[in-house]
């Protein structure tokens, strides 16, 4: 499956009680950071996310924004060609300890006004997607449900920081989302080619230990716990 993938891109989410001593391992600086707003949208009881359907809009500091329909988990050679082909649809697959899992991301470009609109009431959903975006979300959309069915789960606030280890050679991303609950979940990751995939994920775990970054925490995914933080809410 990896090989029929466009990317990997390998995660490890960091326990809450190691956030800080993570932070100054990596030498990361929060005030490279830069900010951003994620907005989910789905039905009262979460109906595209259990068919593994997701669609989402970003906010980025700056003015800028985009938005994905995302299906996961994925065969990439079961896609029909005329979203295989599409040049806005891009295969990964996501790598954490003690799984994986392959989707498939129609990606459109947004701004941050458009998307803060919509928030707030005075756009519909529907006109943050593009024409091939909606027709992703109609092929794998449980019957009946459209885009008027959903509701804006969220925001939820984003600090997202690039940068490079003083003795690592390897760009790695870290998101820190803040619930409103107060807590929060920092990610690590970084991409690679899918025939590098093993080599570089023991590469980066090595550096990581070598760090005393703490790999042994319970994983959590962002997306899953900001969907039913919101729909219980």
């Amino acid at each position: 499956m990896a090989s029929q993938a466009d990317s990997v891109e390998l995660k490890l989410t960091v326990p809450d009680s190691a956030l800080r001593s993570t932070v100054d391992a990596l030498g990361m600086d929060p005030l490279d950071a830069e900010m951003r707003q994620v907005v989910f949208f789905d039905t009262a009881d979460l109906a595209l996310n259990q068919v593994g359907l997701l669609v989402r809009a970003r906010r980025i500091q700056g003015g800028s924004g985009d938005t994905v329909v995302k299906l996961r988990p994925v065969v990439p050679g079961q896609l029909p060609d005329n979203f295989r082909k599409a040049p806005q649809l891009g295969v990964e697959v996501d790598v954490m300890p003690g799984g994986h899992v392959c989707s498939a991301s129609m990606k459109g470009a947004s701004n941050a006004k458009r998307i803060r609109k919509v928030l707030h009431g005075a756009a519909k959903i529907g006109s943050l997607f593009e024409p091939t975006q909606k027709q992703f979300f109609q092929a794998y959309a449980p019957d009946g449900v459209r885009f008027r069915d959903l509701k804006p789960l969220g925001p939820i606030t984003i600090l997202k920081l690039k940068f490079r280890p003083s003795d690592y050679d390897r760009r790695i991303v870290a998101e820190l989302w803040f619930f409103p609950d107060g807590s929060r979940i920092l990610e690590l990751s970084t991409k690679t080619a899918p025939k590098d995939m093993f080599s570089v994920g023991a590469e980066v775990r090595d550096y990581l230990v070598t760090r005393g970054v703490d790999l042994s925490g319970e994983q959590q995914t962002k997306t899953k716990k900001a969907l039913q933080f919101f729909a219980s809410a």
